[in-house]
């Protein structure tokens, strides 16, 4: 009995489908295969009649059909055509039961901890990068990226030489070259010395805030953060149940002198304060110190966009300065390189460490193998290195050009640093709903409410404007539509 045809019709390229079209062509044929449309022994489409159907080049379908054989879905027989491979594997699905509407299970009970405490989300449109003046923070400019060299780095990392680093389960070790390089050459950059057993790698800063705060605290233990701070910091803090104090920031961050005298941990960013950008001064940091030792609490440095300092060089970091061990160091790449690379490290004394290793174990061993082999050769090759020049040339010129701009208008800053500016409008507009009429006039600013305690005073006119996903030449026409909204409002010249 001769085998059936499949008909070209059956395949075709979805509308807006992501890939090549040998990878389109392919997910097509798969996906059929495996939910038993297609079945063994069946004639595919000549490559011909399939490129004619599709409108598309031949060597094109050859192509996909050449790796659809390398992957045993079809099988060439001579000239006589490619078949549905007898060895083609197919899902086995069993029937599905009717989906309930509704739980028998009073979920509000029966949880012993709630994650979803109400958030601080900051407030963005989904779809912001739509926008054409989207002032939003800490993402990435994809015309600043060296997609190629990330690209080549990806490929040799899953290379046969590297097979073993990232398909092993190392259990709870990390990448000892991703180590070495954060060792040599990141961390000296912020004079810390530190080898390779007091250093941990985490999936991004979030993660490593989360490690300190499950290691550190408890219902028993007390906590500061700065205010505004990140609301990401207070949501983690909030689910250790510890006594929470947070302590205002002014115009060099947090002031030692206002931390309470009973504290078992401080939390701060000196480098540039969230979301204020300010750099807490050198003497400040040593007072701090000082106090830490004195009174026997704990530092956790959130160290993120040290690398971006324009007005002067990054000041010695916490953990730099540390004689006592007080200080446990938070690094990430999520802002030099990409937010969604999910990478960042965390720096201590090496019994925390080793306390640290094993609470990661239990969520995840490790962040994944491929992941950090990519970025230690992105790093040692010198192209992390080239692309924090790329950004902070990019981000000089953004910087010029919202000066420019906001002083053409007169709108407020209240603080700078990193690649953000922390505004102020005047004193009663409510920048969210300042922000919701910004969106139909396509701008988009960082209301801000999410930063500050959200049981004490919030300054409402607060707003962080960034620059890092916004090319210079869209500044100027973005700050002005911000200024001619607040004096829609009637409160500039009033």
């Amino acid at each position: 009995m001769p085998a059936m045809a499949i008909s070209p019709d059956s395949i075709f390229l979805e509308a807006g489908g992501a890939g090549t079209l040998q990878a389109r062509i392919k997910r097509q044929v798969v996906g059929h295969i495996l939910s038993g449309q297609f079945r063994p022994g069946e004639r595919l489409p000549s490559s011909r009649a399939l490129a004619s159907h599709l409108g598309i080049s031949r060597i094109t379908v050859t192509i996909a059909y050449a790796d659809l054989v390398a992957d045993d879905y079809i099988e060439a027989r001579g000239r006589s055509g490619y078949y549905v491979s007898a060895s083609a594997a197919q899902e086995q699905s069993l029937p599905l039961p009717q989906s309930r509407a509704e739980s028998n299970v009073d979920w509000a009970k029966v949880l012993a901890h709630r994650a979803s405490v109400p958030s601080q989300t900051i407030l963005r449109p989904a779809d912001w990068r739509s926008y054409r003046h989207p002032f939003i923070y800490g993402q990435t400019d994809p015309k600043l990226f060296d997609h190629k060299n990330w690209r080549l780095c990806a490929m040799q990392a899953l290379g046969q030489r590297d097979f073993f680093s990232l398909a092993s389960d190392v259990y709870t070790e990390d990448d000892p070259l991703l180590i070495d390089y954060i060792r040599r050459h990141i961390l000296t950059r912020r004079g810390v010395n530190a080898p390779a057993d007091t250093i941990l790698i985490t999936m991004g800063a979030q993660n490593a805030l989360w490690l300190t705060a499950q290691l550190l605290l408890s219902q028993r233990r007390r906590a500061v953060m700065e205010n505004p701070g990140y609301p990401g910091l207070r949501e983690i803090l909030g689910a250790t149940r510890c006594h929470l104090q947070v302590v205002d920031v002014d115009q060099d961050g947090l002031p030692p002198e206002a931390l309470p005298d009973a504290v078992d941990v401080v939390y701060t960013t000196v480098s540039h304060h969230c979301p204020t950008g300010v750099t807490m001064p050198l003497d400040r940091r040593r007072r701090l110190l000082d106090l830490a030792a004195e009174r026997g609490f704990v530092i956790v440095e959130d160290d993120y966009e040290f690398e971006l300092s324009f007005d002067k060089r990054p000041s010695p970091s916490l953990k730099s300065l540390d004689a006592g061990g007080s200080v446990i160091h938070v690094g990430s790449f999520s802002k030099s390189l990409f937010p969604g690379l999910r990478l960042g490290y965390l720096v201590a004394p090496a019994p925390f460490i080793r306390e640290a290793r094993a609470l990661r174990a239990t969520v995840l061993r490790h962040p994944p193998g491929v992941t950090q082999r990519t970025a230690a050769y992105f790093l040692s090759l010198g192209h992390y290195t080239s692309q924090i020049n790329r950004i902070k040339a990019a981000y000089t010129r953004r910087r010029t050009a919202m000066d420019r701009a906001i002083e053409a208008v007169g709108l407020t800053v209240a603080g700078r640093g990193g690649s953000s500016l922390w505004m102020a409008a005047p004193d009663n507009i409510d920048t969210e709903m300042l922000a919701e009429r910004l969106y139909a006039r396509g701008v988009v600013i960082e209301p801000g409410r999410p930063f500050y305690d959200p049981h004490g005073p919030v300054l409402r006119n607060r707003y962080r404007l960034a620059y890092s996903s916004i090319p210079s030449v869209r500044i100027p026409e973005g700050i002005s539509r911000i200024a001619d909204e607040i004096a829609r409002s009637g409160l500039i010249g009033t």
